[in-house]
């Protein structure tokens, strides 16, 4: 009788132990500073990084006026199963940097929220594509909405996957949490 076994490596456990720091610590900072300066706060180490970049293993690396990216090292824990990195990572890092590009823009008491965004996919990403950079891009800021546009590259400009989003900014009000 043949033993049924699975594939090579399908038996094989792999671990990732995510760990992060309170996110109300800098969204209770929002009507105290510019999102420029919680930004820059936050490149510095004076602030955490957001617990969505500590689990898929990104971090804000620049910001300016109206500007944001992000960087990341594709890994094998971001593979969907057929053996690339699903679209929603691209997804997430495109959408992290366009939105900060908004948040760049902002005064102290005001925040924002993703009301739409694209993204189109334009080739794998595997762990073989090596260290990725997520940039955003302010396109029009107002009083009400905002939109960006973002691209995600490889370390020699090779594009990815690019997208636009649509922010809605509004008023902060009180403590979060």
């Amino acid at each position: 009788m043949e033993e049924n076994r699975p594939e090579s490596g399908a038996d094989e456990t792999r671990n990732r132990i995510v760990t992060w720091q309170d996110p109300f610590i800098v969204a209770n900072l929002a009507g105290t500073a510019s999102g420029l300066e919680l930004l820059q706060r936050m490149i510095r180490g004076e602030l955490p990084q957001p617990p969505i970049a500590h689990l898929l293993g990104f971090r804000l690396a620049e910001v300016g006026q109206g500007t944001a990216v992000f960087e990341f090292e594709p890994a094998e824990y971001h593979y969907n199963p057929i053996g690339v990195v699903h679209g929603g990572v691209a997804g997430t890092l495109l959408d992290s940097a366009m939105g900060c590009s908004v948040h760049t823009t902002l005064p102290a008491n005001a925040g924002y929220t993703t009301l739409e965004f694209k993204v189109n996919l334009v080739r794998a990403i595997t762990m073989k594509t090596g260290t990725m950079r997520a940039e955003g891009r302010i396109v029009h800021g107002g009083k009400r909405a905002a939109t960006a546009e973002g691209r995600l590259i490889d370390s020699s400009g090779k594009l990815y996957a690019h997208g636009t989003t649509t922010c809605m900014i509004f008023p902060l009000a009180g403590e979060r949490g």
